[in-house]
């Protein structure tokens, strides 16, 4: 039999797992020899950044939970490489299948190497060629160790086999988030606060900001969001706030009758918002894939990406991080000039299966 040890430690993922595990469970219906345990790092500890994906998403419990939140980058690496090694010498498997590009991913990949065991990475390839990026850090060190590649592009493909990655180790699968995203897309929850705000279909614009380049710096924060609100023609903002952008964002006295700051939301609530959503604004990476594959014109506050996808086939555009670029990208959107865009090869909602036939296989 198949033992696969799956780690997810951070809120993008659970996104990530769930569709896997749902995979492994439907095989192991049908009498294939494939078994899982999930463990939980623990990376992520709030309550509405982790434990509600085990309810929103069909996710089982983990096996266990490491419990290593907190700290500094190095903290918490050590912390979730001292716990793993524990764990995984007490429980060995065949093999040990990371996802995404979290400190866990590369935390876990380290351990199991060394305990000479496989791995195998999900979303490999990817990359912003920006070393100032701890998710880039990861993604490379991952890259390094891991037996297995499973990517979401030809683009993805093309950086790995720069990197010397032998044809047999790269399989093109898709996205599993799209997975998750297509999956539960009719499963979508209305957030309270669209009522609230009496918010309409295209006549308002969703906002999250989390990345130091654009939050840490309170005047550049500053700047930032005075020229979004200042550029929507009135129009609502809604902006789940995320902890570490709440922390500075209280002491700036930014006030605006359209601007409505509002708690981090569940999955399900915060995709109905963007599905609905005239525009997102946006510096995460992940958005920005589902945005393109629903349609939803996305302006990413970041002067790279690692899903460049998005940009030359989806609805995205790159315009930096210098707050002047947001006035010529939002009359872009309201003179409707915004592009159609579309979805990329294999974004289909069908990567995790594919992803354990190959495991079957292998």
């Amino acid at each position: 039999m198949q033992h696969i040890t799956l780690i997810a430690g951070a809120r993008p993922n659970f996104m990530k797992i769930a569709p896997l595990i749902h995979a492994i469970q439907k095989a192991e219906t049908e009498g294939k020899d494939i078994h899982y345990r999930l463990v939980h790092t623990g990376q992520h500890y709030d309550h509405q950044m982790s434990e509600t994906f085990f309810e929103e998403l069909n996710i089982p419990r983990p096996d266990v939970n490491l419990g290593c939140g907190g700290g500094t980058q190095a903290e918490q690496t050590a912390a979730i490489m001292v716990s793993f090694e524990k764990d995984l010498m007490e429980h060995p498997t065949d093999l040990v299948l990371v996802v995404g590009d979290v400190t866990s991913t590369m935390a876990c990949s380290i351990v199991a190497k060394k305990l000479c065991t496989k791995v195998a990475h999900v979303e490999a390839g990817i990359r912003s060629w920006d070393l100032t990026m701890p998710e880039e850090i990861n993604r490379m060190v991952t890259d390094s160790l891991a037996d297995y590649f499973f990517t979401t592009s030809e683009v993805a493909n093309a950086n790995l086999r720069r990197f010397g990655v032998e044809e047999k180790n790269l399989f093109f699968v898709g996205n599993v988030m799209i997975d998750t995203l297509l999956a539960n897309r009719s499963r979508f929850i209305k957030p309270t606060v669209y009522d609230e705000l009496h918010l309409q279909p295209k006549q308002y614009l969703a906002l999250t900001m989390h990345r130091p380049a654009n939050v840490d710096e309170a005047e550049k924060l500053k700047r930032l969001m005075n020229e979004i609100v200042s550029n929507v023609h009135g129009l609502p903002i809604v902006f789940p706030i995320h902890p570490r952008t709440a922390k500075i964002f209280k002491d700036l006295g930014i006030e605006a009758e359209n601007l409505h700051i509002v708690e981090p939301m569940g999955y399900l609530e915060f995709n109905y918002l963007v599905e609905r959503a005239k525009a997102v604004v946006t510096d995460s990476g992940g958005i920005t894939e589902e945005t393109t594959v629903m349609g939803v014109p996305c302006i990413t506050l970041r002067d790279n990406t690692e899903r460049p996808e998005t940009c030359t086939i989806g609805t995205n555009e790159l315009i930096g991080t210098n707050p002047d670029n947001i006035k010529p990208a939002l009359d872009t959107l309201f003179a409707g000039q915004w592009k159609k865009g579309g979805i990329p090869p294999l974004w289909d909602g069908h990567a995790a299966e594919r992803i354990v036939d190959i495991l079957i296989e292998l």
